[in-house]
């Protein structure tokens, strides 16, 4: 168990850092930052941010000597970067990085667990594309293997025609068949050192442009009758990886049950209302485990709850949406405003 005035490191300084450093300061922590990405917000809050290159052995060597225990905020951290840390002293594991950061590797091993992913096919050529169009059909999606998030590295492919002039990037990818879909949900879990796992409700997720617009509770029926079966499948992800932290899995809530779209070893943004809405936000309860604490209630305590991201330049009039009493503004302070960035989040509870 981390003592009080432990340090934590967290790789990467975004704003989901910036939220997982306010709950460690709020259980008597430090953080420092290790985040080699500019506009680094997430440094407003910790002591320390070291700027240097994710392959800075010399950086690397001495955040870690300054560091009790290390966790990452977002998936793409370099897997050397991970590895690089203490053995023992990094939660979750490099090995969650190693799983999410290729999509087809992630879906063999979600198959492996008897999950149903979207049908899909590696692609590494033009050929193979134009194959696995043929075989599984369009529309689709063809996307690439290795980053990419909020709809970017992703291409819809409506008929093989658009596969035929498609330029293929110098890169790894996967192309999966079109699902149709009632409603798409995340499950969001927090697994501890001791094995324990917690689950919050499950929100319904809606997306413009590839981007999370919103994360609505109460979900509806379609969500609500494939929660079990999607939590399942993604407790068993979490033991198979002997986890600690909060993990995300992605579904699309489809007739033929839920089926799994993508996981995020990390805190996510479909979870950001539990900070409002739920006994114990995500990020208190992965600090809480990576620290080797006991875990928090994971229970809601709204009768709703509507979570709403901002984008862009909606930033600048967000104070507005505090003349209703039940709206909570979070914003990232984020200096460069750009059309389609995250800038913050509000939460809008309903009371019971």
């Amino acid at each position: 168990m981390l003592k009080r005035g432990g340090t934590i490191g967290i790789l990467g300084g975004g704003q989901l850092g910036r939220m997982m450093a306010m709950s460690a300061v709020q259980l008597g922590y430090r953080c420092i930052a290790y985040a080699p990405d500019g506009d680094t917000v997430a440094a407003d809050v910790c002591d320390d941010v070291f700027t240097n290159r994710w392959d800075d052995t010399a950086a690397l060597a001495a955040f870690a000597a300054k560091c009790d225990v290390v966790t990452w905020e977002f998936e793409n951290v370099p897997i050397a970067t991970a590895v690089a840390m203490p053995g023992g002293r990094i939660f979750p594991h490099p090995r969650a990085l190693e799983t999410a950061q290729d999509r087809l590797n992630e879906k063999r091993f979600v198959e492996g667990l008897g999950g149903k992913p979207a049908a899909y096919a590696r692609v590494d050529s033009p050929g193979e594309l134009m194959a696995a169009v043929d075989r599984l059909g369009a529309p689709g999606i063809l996307k690439t293997r290795r980053d990419g998030y909020d709809g970017k590295g992703q291409w819809r492919i409506g008929s093989s025609r658009d596969a035929d002039a498609l330029r293929l990037p110098d890169a790894p990818l996967i192309y999966e068949g079109f699902v149709e879909f009632g409603a798409e949900f995340s499950v969001i879990l927090v697994r501890g050192q001791d094995g324990e796992i917690r689950f919050w409700d499950s929100t319904r997720n809606v997306h413009e442009d590839g981007i999370l617009s919103a994360s609505l509770w109460p979900a509806g029926e379609l969500v609500d009758a494939q929660v079990v079966e999607a939590r399942r499948l993604a407790g068993e992800v979490a033991d198979a990886l002997k986890y600690v932290g909060v993990l995300t899995c992605e579904f699309f809530a489809t007739h033929e049950g839920p089926i799994f779209n993508e996981m995020a070893p990390r805190v996510h943004n479909s979870g950001h209302w539990t900070i409002e809405g739920a006994a114990t936000s995500q990020f208190e309860n992965h600090i809480r485990a990576v620290a080797g604490l006991p875990l928090g209630d994971t229970a809601t305590t709204a009768a709703g709850v509507e979570m709403r991201n901002i984008l862009g330049g909606e930033i600048e009039g967000a104070h507005a949406f505090l003349a209703d009493a039940d709206s909570h503004l979070h914003d990232y302070g984020k200096r460069e405003v750009r059309e389609g960035r995250k800038m913050g989040h509000l939460t809008r509870l309903t009371r019971a």
